[in-house]
């Protein structure tokens, strides 16, 4: 990689990153208005489970599947010059075309979905409720995942910005519709469920604009299976069955939280929390990462492509090694300030908090396998990660349903956690023989062991800090006592970790200048 290169890959992740927090947020204001509105109860559980499916699907035929296989198709037929137009537009139909189909599908055979997602709910007023606002929820899916595959061609083009901005425009729409219909007096499961396909339609022409201005206007026309359709389809198949396999993962665990009045809630609450950090750093590490191998690979730099895992494995963990260690020092003060108000008590918070911690324990795992999976992708192998996912399946059934009749709820999340780290042993010990790019350099091993010993010291000040703090965080101050935390944990892990040497801040200073 050139001299440019490192720079150059900070910048897009920090783009990406930058607007991931800002939907992040947008999030955490719409969750904290969710339950401050409706708690843990069951219209607040039943919309959850509705606005789940149609992220269920997108996963699975968008970043699962289409994406994971399009991308690299996509960037080196750009990097050629080879009918890189043609090739996205007739994904774009044909994906529109697939879409259409499942959600006229899905339409008639709700009850269905819903009882897969949480059994748990027949019989009681959940399920009803969780049908209708899943019909409502639905077509979001045609929305979203073809703002996806637009989102995969800005990133191959290098164009960040729209595509990382996208999802912000989802949570705007929700927090203003809560919003506007608290002063309305419009029924807020309803108001939520209707805002969603909204919001999608916002997602996709802030992005369909974006490749038009880019010169990939995606006007759909008459679907046909030309032979890079057929090849397309060849290698996203093993990643549709990699997405579906990762979303019986999800679906193991709702089914376990859905036997327990408001777990359902507190693990999505919790889920919000952790993926702050994993939004913010792997996703977008993930999204810049495999366009970039991709051109290496091409290019047969083995070196230049080593260098980008690396680095983008070292900013992965240097950011999100910390904020595991926050979660589990101090989960309790952070759901407290950000949702226990309302109809959220201070049981939820405790509740949400242990759930916090455990899903902190996988954040590093989660985040190691956005920066392992495009090693695959980028090659084009869509099987091995299969392969890996049924057994990250097999891990999460057994921990899963195993430990709940032992230690309830949590059991969910303790399967997501071990299965996370299941995952991304397996994708690290697989690459091992795909050569230069998918071995960490020196730097990468020297540093690891040094951001773990300074994220372990900032969780000891953070517990030092605990004390004195206490009667801000217990008062009505309590949230001037986590920004307090915050700041505290921010300082000493950047101040300890360049003094041994497990960053540099006069080089992330330098990147950011690039």
């Amino acid at each position: 990689m050139s001299a440019k290169g490192p720079p150059r890959l900070i910048r897009s992740f920090l783009t990406v990153g930058g607007w991931t927090f800002a939907s992040r947020i947008m999030g955490f204001v719409r969750d904290v208005m969710i339950a401050a509105f409706l708690g843990a109860g069951p219209v607040a559980e039943a919309f959850l489970v509705a606005f789940s499916l149609p992220n269920m699907f997108r996963r699975f035929f968008a970043e699962g599947a289409m994406n994971m296989a399009f991308v690299p198709m996509f960037a080196k037929r750009v990097e050629a010059g080879d009918g890189a137009r043609d090739f996205a537009r007739d994904a774009f139909t044909a994906l529109a075309t697939i879409l259409i189909v499942l959600t006229l599908i899905a339409q008639v055979a709700m009850p269905a979905l819903v009882f897969l997602m949480a059994s748990g709910f027949v019989a009681d007023e959940r399920f009803e409720l969780a049908v209708l606002f899943g019909r409502i929820c639905f077509p979001y899916i045609l929305l979203i995942s073809l703002a996806a595959l637009l989102s995969g061609v800005l990133n191959s083009l290098e164009r960040f910005s729209a595509a990382a901005a996208a999802p912000v425009l989802l949570n705007v729409a929700l927090v203003g519709a809560l919003w506007l219909g608290d002063r309305m007096g419009w029924p807020p499961g309803l108001t939520l469920a209707w805002t969603v396909p909204l919001g999608g339609v916002a997602q996709l022409a802030l992005v369909w604009i974006a490749a038009k201005r880019a010169g990939f206007a995606m006007v759909p026309r008459r679907p046909r299976l030309t032979p890079e359709l057929r090849r397309l389809a060849v290698i996203a198949a093993p990643a549709a069955l990699a997405g579906g396999v990762l979303q019986v993962n999800l679906l193991v665990g709702r089914q376990v939280a859905s036997f327990f009045d408001g777990a359902i809630a507190w693990l999505s609450y919790a889920d919000r929390l952790y993926q702050l950090p994993l939004g913010v750093v792997g996703i977008a590490i993930g999204v810049v990462l495999l366009p970039e191998l991709s051109r290496r690979l091409r290019a047969e730099d083995g070196p230049g492509g080593r260098d980008a895992l690396s680095r983008a494995a070292e900013f992965a963990l240097m950011l999100t090694v910390p904020a595991t260690m926050a979660f589990l020092v101090v989960p309790g003060p952070l759901v407290e300030v950000l949702f226990q108000r309302g109809a959220f008590d201070a049981a939820d918070a405790r509740a949400t908090a242990l759930a916090v911690a455990v899903y902190g324990l996988g954040l590093p795992a989660f985040v190691l396998q956005k920066v392992w999976q495009p090693l695959y992708y980028a090659r084009e192998d869509t099987r091995t990660p299969l392969r890996y996912a049924i057994v990250s399946l097999g891990v999460n059934a057994a921990v899963a349903i195993g430990l709940a009749p032992v230690v309830g709820f949590i059991a969910a999340a303790i399967g997501t956690t071990v299965a996370g780290w299941a995952m991304a042993f397996l994708l690290i010990r697989g690459a091992r023989g795909m050569g230069d790019a998918a071995r960490p350099d020196d730097r990468f091993l020297r540093r690891l062991p040094r951001i773990a010993l300074a994220s372990a010291l900032m969780g000891v000040c953070l517990w030092l800090s605990l004390w004195p703090l206490a009667p801000v965080l217990d008062g009505p101050y309590a949230a001037a006592g986590v920004a307090a935390l915050v700041a505290i944990g921010a300082v000493s892990y950047f101040g300890i970790g360049h003094l041994i040497g497990a960053l540099s801040l006069g080089q992330i200073r330098r990147s950011l200048r690039r």
